[in-house]
């Protein structure tokens, strides 16, 4: 076997150990995770300026090293994460259904970590921190691939978070650092060993973890997220939840590419929203109907199925909600989409028809977030409809077993008539 190979069997030898492990004991190890990265900051910062200088050696794009950038502001807020984590309730070991089946036969559902996850995600340090410390409070081992361009502050910031773990009483194969990236490939092959895969990062990227491997994938391809601006909209919440949909944070996968705007109501909203956008430095692309009310450049047919992650927006016109509904069913990729309106009625109707794991009211689409969820940060966003679906924290990292508890139980006795089941759910 790969070394890859060697050390994913290992891990899923052992992930019952890690599951096995008390809260106190993971959150001890987070507690002595925050300890350290504040300990070692000077040596981690000095990491970052490396990759920083190599980033820049290598003419990456101004926002994509925006990224990459660790410094104290980020430290402080991965460490304030980590106090969150640590405060939430243990996911594992949780009570979901106790019933009983007969006298003295009683089937408990109880939730348990998933056991041994990959996640390959971008060239964002911050990231490495958020879904190490989620993967383990949830007691799950993890094998963790980051960007190449951060490579260095990767290192840096999982040896402080591997040692502080192990240190604090986690087993040794609670975390695995992937560094090359052909050992991808390995680690897409581990199908026996590895439960579940989470992706992070370009659409072809993503898309080719999911082509290749017969890993379960969970994660999401494209973001291509709306903005619905209704005939009963205030334009002044439209303006404000619209701009920052789209510049809060424009590479977010949760940033909004189309405005769709209800046609009569279209001379007296796009004016502003469109005035504010191009404020901004957005490109705007309309149709020909926008674009006989405002100036912008035509859209084409591809426009309505690409994810920008840049300052542009496409903007079409509606003749209502229902239309608006079909045009982000048919186009979107069940992401984030929100409605602006002050009709309540129009409201819970969008939400209701809409297919998309986050559906909001007079609220950014950037609100997708798992730290904003109350989640304590996320090791992803999922637009699956199985197991975990929107910001995957806490939750969506355990699954759950049944257990029977009985006394002498047979099922012969009940094939044969002698004993009967009555199911009963007991508090």
């Amino acid at each position: 076997m790969s070394d890859i190979s060697t050390i994913a069997a290992s891990m899923k030898l052992n992930s019952p150990v890690m599951a096995a492990t008390s809260v106190e004991v993971r959150n001890a190890a987070l507690a002595r995770i925050r300890e350290a990265l504040l300990a070692n900051q000077d040596a981690i910062f000095a990491a970052n300026k490396e990759d920083l200088a190599a980033a820049e050696r290598d003419g990456v794009a101004a926002a994509v090293i925006k990224r990459l950038k660790f410094d104290e502001s980020k430290l402080a807020d991965v460490c304030a994460g980590i106090e969150d984590l640590i405060g939430l309730p243990d996911p594992v070991g949780r009570e979901l259904l106790r019933r009983e089946l007969d006298e003295g036969l009683v089937l408990v559902r109880q939730s348990c970590p998933i056991g041994v996850i990959g996640v390959i995600f971008e060239a964002r340090p911050d990231a490495l921190v958020q879904i190490s410390t989620l993967c383990l409070k949830s007691g799950n081992c993890a094998l963790l691939k980051g960007g190449s361009e951060t490579m260095r502050t990767n290192k840096a910031l999982f040896d402080v978070i591997y040692n502080a773990a192990v240190e604090a009483g986690l087993p040794a194969e609670c975390l695995y650092q992937v560094e090359a990236r052909e050992e991808i490939s390995e680690l897409l092959s581990c199908d026996q060993s590895v439960d579940l895969l989470i992706p992070r990062g370009s659409n072809a990227f993503v898309r080719y973890i999911m082509d290749n491997t017969r890993i379960p994938v969970m994660g999401h391809a494209d973001g291509i997220c709306h903005v619905y601006v209704d005939k009963d909209a205030d334009v002044q919440k439209a303006v404000r939840i619209v701009v920052d949909a789209k510049i809060q944070y424009t590479a977010a996968c949760n940033a909004v590419e189309t405005v769709l705007v209800q046609r009569d109501a279209a001379p007296r909203l796009l004016p502003a929203i469109v005035e504010a956008l191009v404020a901004e430095g957005v490109e705007v692309r309309g149709t020909d109907e926008v674009r006989a009310i405002v100036d912008c450049k035509p859209t084409t047919d591809e426009d309505w199925d690409t994810e920008y992650l840049a300052l542009i927006v496409s903007v079409k016109l509606v003749d209502g909600v229902d239309e608006a509904i079909e045009h982000i069913n048919r186009h979107g990729s069940h992401h984030t989409d929100a409605i602006v309106t002050e009709n309540a009625q129009v409201a819970e109707r969008f939400m209701q028809l809409v297919d998309s794991a986050g559906v909001y009211c007079n609220a950014s689409t950037r609100f997708a977030d798992g730290f904003r969820y109350g989640f304590g940060a996320e090791v992803g966003i999922s637009t699956s409809k199985l197991h975990a679906r929107g910001p995957v924290g806490l939750e969506g990292l355990v699954t759950y077993k049944y257990k029977i508890y009985g006394t002498d139980h047979v099922v012969g006795d009940y094939a044969s008539g002698v004993r009967s089941f009555h199911f009963r759910d007991l508090d």
